[in-house]
């Protein structure tokens, strides 16, 4: 591991709300996207890391669907893709 980005993970309120709850997923990235979005400068590193080859996410919850980690990489592969 090359680095830990932690200012990219969800808030401490954002996380408490989700529980990992997989009825409230849509809303959680909804909101988790509202917090990368103001975060740009802490985003950043990843997105240039990812422009430029594979990037490893880690997570620690049992959920392998419904974590930070698969909202990031929507985030990234949505921030990453070329604009017609």
């Amino acid at each position: 591991m090359e680095a830990w980005v932690k200012d990219v993970a969800p808030s401490d309120s954002l996380r408490r709300w989700f529980g990992h709850d997989p009825a409230k997923w849509n809303e959680f990235q909804v909101r988790y996207f509202a917090e990368l979005d103001g975060r740009p400068d802490a985003i950043q590193p990843i997105v240039e890391a990812a422009s430029r080859g594979s990037v490893t996410l880690l997570y620690s919850a049992h959920d392998t669907e419904h974590n930070n980690a698969v909202t990031l990489k929507e985030y990234l592969s949505k921030r990453l893709q070329p604009i017609p």
